[in-house]
């Protein structure tokens, strides 16, 4: 199978990449995409021999050519975002990694989709703002999306043992680790720092997403996602700090499905490119006696606000939640540039949400329309803060 990496440099596209080195009789390097990090493009290149690569830097771009003419590689460097869809778009392309962060990535998730490949989604901004729209496209053009978050894979996974199953299910359990700030007094996130934001006890990511977990609106907009992956609305939130229980579903019986890992991002990966049958990820084996208890508690609405949040805009459904998505990239990226304080990401959502004029999402520009406005109005907010 010929595969395209999205966010190639990040930690989804790292751990894709070592999945496939694990397996690599059955899968080959099509196209690997980055950002800036011409460096890390440039040694995966050299590792893994893509036939493409891209950029979204021109400065890294060129550097990055140049480098691989140096290094005696042959892996072609597309110049343009076109060059980039029509490769995704080809029969070249099988399978496509979506591992970029924020709603930059909906782009390249609609080549896919439109072009019926078979798309592996860690991209959840692009359902938080569009899936019921995605959701229809992709029935249209019998593209496969497959969820590689771990959350959503343990759904899926659970999923897996009904045969009827959305008709079985009683409730998704979304589980979350709390993030760094579980156990910190409420009366302390006011001098937060994004130093201290970005330190995941259990997971090691991007600092977006860190400090997206740290606030737990993360788990907001997972909660968002599954709803339209699963076309089921009841799910319900639990802490979970081990990271061990990756998400569970309870059926119309009360069994529970569980599904356990140690928590590494290669078992989802290695679940959605092997599907339907199982492939090596390269991961340690869990070891229950070892961990010897879990623990569960629910979560504080009021301590993490951003959750209250999350759930209203799924409640209001329509444009909510790509105004939520947009306001909340806008003052994750302040906080982290200093530029408001830690509880102000809150603040400015809100202001946000407040402002926006809830309609119904009839194509994909009302979604950008949404994200232009809401950017709008969180700088506005940002500003005045």
């Amino acid at each position: 199978m010929k595969v395209a990496i999205l966010g190639s440099s990040g930690s989804i596209g790292t751990s894709t990449l070592n999945v496939i080195k694990e397996n690599s009789d059955h899968f080959s390097l099509n196209l690997l995409t980055a950002n800036t990090n011409d460096k890390k493009l440039l040694d995966q290149c050299k590792s893994f021999h893509p036939k493409y690569a891209y950029m979204a830097d021109i400065k890294a771009s060129k550097k990055l050519q140049k480098n691989l003419k140096l290094e005696g590689v042959k892996t072609q460097v597309l110049t343009s975002d076109k060059d980039l869809h029509d490769v995704i778009a080809s029969d070249e392309t099988e399978i496509v990694v979506a591992g970029m962060v924020g709603v930059a990535g909906l782009e390249p998730v609609l080549t896919s989709i439109v072009n019926g490949k078979r798309l592996l989604l860690a991209n959840k901004e692009s359902y938080v703002v569009a899936g019921e729209y995605l959701n229809n496209l992709a029935e249209q053009n019998k593209a496969t999306i497959f969820p590689i978050d771990s959350e959503h894979s343990a759904i899926h996974q659970c999923l897996a043992g009904s045969l009827n199953n959305k008709n079985d299910v009683s409730k998704i359990v979304l589980t979350g680790s709390g993030g760094p700030f579980l156990n910190t007094d409420t009366k302390l996130l006011k001098d937060i720092t994004p130093e201290e934001a970005i330190s995941h006890p259990i997971w090691n990511m991007g600092k977006k997403i860190s400090v997206d977990s740290s606030t737990m609106m993360n788990k907001g907009l997972e909660l968002i996602e599954a709803r339209w992956l699963f076309n089921i609305e009841d799910i319900e939130i639990l802490i979970h700090p081990e990271g061990i229980i990756h998400s569970m579903v309870e059926f119309k019986d009360n069994s529970v499905i569980a599904q356990l890992s140690l928590p590494d991002m290669k078992i989802p990966i290695a679940y959605g490119l092997g599907y339907p049958s199982r492939i090596a990820s390269g991961t340690e084996n869990l070891n229950l006696a070892k961990l010897g208890s879990l623990n569960f508690l629910n979560p504080d609405f009021n301590k993490f606000p951003c959750l209250n949040l999350a759930l209203e805009a799924m409640s209001c459904s329509g444009n909510a939640p790509a105004a939520l998505n947009a306001a909340n990239e806008e003052a994750v990226a302040a906080f982290l540039e200093n530029k408001i304080r830690y509880l102000d990401i809150h603040k400015v959502i809100s202001i946000v949400m407040d402002r926006i004029e809830i309609s119904t999402v009839k194509d994909i520009q009302d979604v950008y329309e949404t994200d232009r406005f809401a950017r709008e109005c969180a700088l506005q907010s940002i500003k005045a803060l």
